[in-house]
C-alpha cells in the first residue's frame, strides 16, 4: 500500500488500467511535462517493471524544467510503504503496471485523487476494459464521492468503427470521457525526446495540446465540490495557458 504525505495540497494522479499498451506511460509523461513547465516541479512514480517512464526521464534534456522520478518498480507492490516526496511536490503521478488485480489495484489508489484510465478502441481492449473497470468500483469499493474517476480514449482515429464501438462502451460507464487522444506520432517523438507533447511546435501539436489542456483542466478540480452529473461527459474550462506553446 501506497501511503503518501498528509498534506492537503497535494493531488495524487493514478494512471491506471491493467492492460498492457493502452497508453500509461504516454498520459503520465504528458502530464508529468506540463506540470513541470508550469510548477512546481511534479514526481513521477513509475510502477512498471518496463521502467519506460523512468528511462524517458533520464532522456530528458537538463535544460527542460526537471522532475522528480521514483522507480517504484523496484519495491514490492505488496509492501506498506511511506512515499518521500521533495517538499515542493504538489502532484504525484503514478504510473501503474499491467496484470493488476484487486488488492494490488486497492492498494495502488489508496489515498488517490484522481484516477485516469486510458482505454485503446480494439474489441480485446474494450473487453478488457469493461472487466477492470467493474473491478474498479465493486471489488476495490471505489468510492467516487472522494476519488474523481475519468476516462481517456486513447489512439482513436475518427470516423472509424472501432471508435464509435468504443464511443458506444464508455458512454455506458457512467463515468466521464475526459479526451480523446489521437493516433499520431506526435506522441511517439514526444516520449523518445523525453519531452511532452507541450514541448513540441505549436503548430504540429495543437490538436494533442488541447486534448491533454482538458484532462489537465478536469484533473486541477480535483480539490472543488464534485459538480459532474454521472452518466455525462463533461467539457472543462480551458485556460490559454494550458494549450500555449511554451516558450
Amino acid at each position: 500500500m501506497l501511503i503518501t504525505p498528509n498534506r492537503n495540497n497535494l493531488n495524487k494522479i493514478v494512471v491506471l488500467n491493467p492492460k498492457g499498451g493502452c497508453g500509461k506511460t504516454t498520459l503520465s509523461t504528458n502530464l508529468a511535462s506540463y506540470y513541470a513547465n508550469n510548477g512546481p516541479i511534479p514526481t513521477v512514480m513509475d510502477c512498471d517493471p518496463q521502467g519506460s517512464t523512468m528511462a524517458w526521464i533520464e532522456r530528458r534534456a537538463v535544460h527542460l524544467p526537471p522532475i522528480h522520478g521514483i522507480a517504484g518498480y523496484k519495491n514490492s507492490m505488496n509492501a506498506t510503504r511511506t512515499l518521500q516526496l521533495p517538499q515542493e511536490t504538489r502532484r504525484l503521478i503514478i504510473d501503474s503496471p499491467a496484470a493488476l488485480e484487486g488488492p494490488e489495484i486497492h492498494d495502488l489508489i489508496y489515498e488517490a485523487s484522481n484516477i485516469l484510465i486510458p482505454v485503446m478502441p480494439s474489441p480485446i481492449d474494450i473487453r478488457a476494459a469493461a472487466k477492470f473497470i467493474a473491478e474498479l468500483l465493486l471489488v476495490a469499493q471505489l468510492d467516487r464521492g472522494e476519488i474523481q474517476v475519468g476516462i481517456v480514449a486513447n489512439r482513436t482515429r475518427k470516423n472509424t468503427k472501432s471508435l464509435h464501438q468504443l464511443m458506444r462502451f464508455l458512454t455506458s460507464l457512467k463515468i466521464p470521457i475526459i479526451a480523446m487522444l489521437r493516433d499520431t506520432q506526435n506522441f511517439v517523438a514526444a516520449v523518445e525526446e523525453g519531452i511532452g507533447i507541450y514541448e513540441l511546435p505549436h503548430y504540429k501539436a495543437k490538436r494533442d495540446i488541447y486534448q491533454m489542456a482538458r484532462i489537465v483542466s478536469w484533473l486541477d478540480r480535483w480539490h472543488a465540490p464534485r459538480r459532474d452529473v454521472v452518466g455525462e461527459s463533461i467539457t472543462p474550462n480551458i485556460s490559454p495557458e494550458q494549450t500555449r506553446r511554451f516558450q
